[in-house]
């Protein structure tokens, strides 16, 4: 195994030991299941059952549900039993957190408990405290002592575990040794694994969830490596991004963190984590999935294999590259908008990508999510651009226009080096990652191209493990000391809005999370449709403006992989039996009132489980506190307790002004 994945250059399921879960298998091969969790109070029984109804007949081969306590837990016997009687055999989960007892009664009842380890046993207060060698050793025994009960049960009555750890509510005892890191996530998760073992009991599949998919992606790669390095063996992998919000952004920030896990192989069952009616996650699960139904390693042209990655998947750097203007070395990735299907491009058109003009004034305004550069094609435009857009169109067209300052080529590599007319001071180069033209290992033009300092790197591959392909091609420019920027350019075939959210998302999304690529260029192939539909009965998200759509995906993707800013980030959880208020309707409403503060990370919680912990990335918190009550936080600490919900997204605001967060949105 290749670091963490069966293979780094093509599609490869990862094997990992096979699960039972009431009558489902899963993993060993098994296909990747689909799951989600219920909204509704656990002990109203018909409303969870219904509910419980819409997710299976949606798809849902799993459903999980609620016990924060004993009587919750008890109540999941008349759940199953009217399931069953109604004729459903859906296997169903118990999610624990602070409660043991309600776990033991649990997992005598149905097929499978979820627990937390950084709150099943140990206590969060946010305390760092220096533990020796031995202190930590006897917390351990004290862990084994109070966890190893459950597993017992478990082995009796054949109930399956999930061991799910989130980044957001490791204990203390972890963050004092560990810190705020993959690592602990990996460790927390280990403790629990190496006492169930030890009870010959390994009906078990593990997670490592978090709001950051780079954090998720790096944790899930250090527990491959390390279950293998200590037992020789893997247990399956639950994946998923843990409050990924909403729309368009939820769907983006799950696709990037589970899809970039898919692509490897690696993930045995999924569930996207929305703020949304959980039967509305199972289309989207359906998406991530059906890309692996059929084997995606019988291309044409497969890249070699390699021995060496070139740089860390465990830690976050990004790729070394020299600039060209400006693109690459330090600065943000660039955002390439294709309006070449525009057949005569004017004025109203660059709406779309974020500059509105004004004739009153013979201004224009920029908008935070405006693209840097678009590609017209054969197109030379009529009219006078805003200061920073510049203009990329093929090398024809490139000789005529006047503004060389303003225009610039792109040309296929073999055309480049051929080229008689370039540019002296950027030229755009595509390169196809082991496509149809591309001979396998001949990186002749690759070599050419590094020698000249106007060039920026185009990589795409008409191969269907496209991600695969092009990471090598970064591996091949690595090796051999290459500095040139990458624009990674990906077209979808998709055939919806959320198909293609999910395509650009995985593709780009998994190489921006190694530090790999300077820019983004979306488009889409020929056979592709973008416009609103309503198929069966799902609506899919809504498109005004195909290129508004293409534009908005590709801010969203460099947010949710953290390399570029652009917009208020929203951590919201999904919503369970837990939750004290209506988290879409207040999720919308805190939304409109702060989406113009740029670079704000806003964490809107339901409960206390999913409170200052699970927000560790929130610069601000609205967590649940009880009923009809709000808990305002600043990071990790409360700043306002008990506020009446009626008033709290005011007194949010007056929080964000206090800490200088605030700025008047523009009229």
């Amino acid at each position: 195994m290749q670091l963490y994945t069966e293979s780094l250059t093509t599609y490869k399921r990862l094997l990992t030991k096979e699960v039972k879960i009431g009558n489902l298998l899963l993993g060993n091969g098994h296909p990747i299941r689909i799951q989600t969790m219920t909204t509704t109070d656990t002990m109203d029984t018909l409303a969870t059952v219904e509910q419980s109804i819409r997710c299976i007949e949606a798809g849902a081969e799993l459903v999980r549900i609620t016990a924060p306590s004993k009587k919750e837990a008890e109540n999941l016997l008349e759940i199953k039993k009217e399931l069953r009687a109604r004729g459903y055999e859906t296997p169903l989960v118990a999610d624990i957190h602070f409660t043991p007892n309600a776990a033991e009664i649990a997992a005598r009842i149905i097929e499978k408990v979820r627990v937390n380890p950084g709150n099943y046993v140990d206590k969060k207060k946010f305390e760092q405290i220096e533990y020796t060698n031995a202190e930590y050793a006897a917390e351990i025994d004290r862990i084994r002592e109070r966890f190893t009960p459950l597993v017992k049960i478990c082995r009796e009555y054949g109930t399956a575990m999930r061991i799910g750890t989130n980044h957001g509510s490791l204990s203390d005892r972890i963050m004092s040794r560990y810190g705020d890191t993959p690592m602990g996530m990996v460790e927390s998760a280990m403790e629990f694994l190496r006492i169930a073992r030890d009870e010959s009991y390994h009906n078990i599949i593990l997670s490592m969830k978090s709001s950051n998919p780079q954090v998720m992606v790096q944790a899930y790669r250090m527990l491959i490596q390390t279950m293998e390095a200590e037992f020789g063996e893997i247990y399956p992998l639950h994946l998923g991004v843990t409050e990924a919000g909403d729309g368009e952004d939820g769907r983006i920030k799950s696709a990037i963190g589970i899809g970039s896990l898919l692509e490897d192989g690696i993930g045995d069952t999924i569930r996207v984590s929305l703020t949304e009616d959980p039967e509305f996650e199972i289309p989207v699960c359906r998406d991530l999935v059906k890309r692996y139904s059929n084997p995606l390693s019988s291309e044409r042209v497969q890249p070699a294999d390699i021995a060496r990655l070139g740089y860390s998947p465990f830690s976050y750097q990004r790729r070394n590259t020299d600039p060209v203007q400006n693109i690459g070395g330090r600065q943000v990735p660039v955002v390439v908008a294709d309006l070449s299907s525009i057949s005569r491009i004017q004025p109203h058109h660059l709406q779309a990508i974020g500059y509105t003009y004004d004739a009153t004034t013979d201004k224009w305004n920029i908008g935070d999510a405006a693209a840097d550069y678009i590609f017209t094609g054969h197109q030379l435009l009529t009219f006078s651009l805003p200061g920073t857009l510049k203009v990329i169109v093929y090398p024809a067209a490139w000789e005529s226009a006047i503004d060389k300052t303003k225009y610039f080529p792109i040309f296929q590599d073999s055309g480049f080096v051929t080229a008689k007319e370039k540019s002296n001071q950027l030229n755009f180069v595509m390169v196809d990652c082991f496509g149809d033209d591309t001979a396998l290992n001949d990186f002749t033009h690759i070599d050419t191209l590094a020698n000249d300092h106007t060039v920026v790197i185009c990589l795409s591959s008409t191969n269907r493990n496209a991600m695969q392909s092009v990471r090598r091609m970064f591996i091949e420019l690595l090796q051999r000391g290459i500095l040139n920027p990458v624009v990674l350019i990906t077209d979808s075939h998709g055939q919806t809005p959320d198909e293609h959210l999910i395509h650009f998302a995985t593709e780009t999304g998994a190489l921006l999370l190694d530090g790999l690529g300077d820019g983004i260029c979306l488009g889409y192939s020929a056979d592709a449709k973008v416009e609103n539909m309503q198929v069966s009965g799902r609506t899919y998200l809504p498109v005004k403006d195909i290129q508004q759509f293409t534009n908005n995906t590709a801010f969203s993707i460099l947010q949710a992989t953290r390399t570029r800013i652009s917009k208020t980030e929203y951590i919201s959880c999904p919503s369970c039996g837990r939750t004290l208020f209506d988290l879409q309707e207040t999720t919308a409403k805190i939304r409109s009132v702060t989406n113009h503060l740029k670079g704000v990370k806003i964490a809107i919680m339901g409960c206390i489980v999913n409170g200052p912990g699970e927000m560790a990335d929130a610069d601000f918190g609205y967590v649940g506190s009880g009923p009809g009550k709000i808990t305002l936080y600043k990071g990790k600490e409360v700043v306002k307790r008990n506020v009446d919900s009626e008033v709290a997204v005011s007194e949010l605001i007056s929080l964000l002004k206090e800490n200088e967060a605030w700025v008047d949105p523009a009229v």
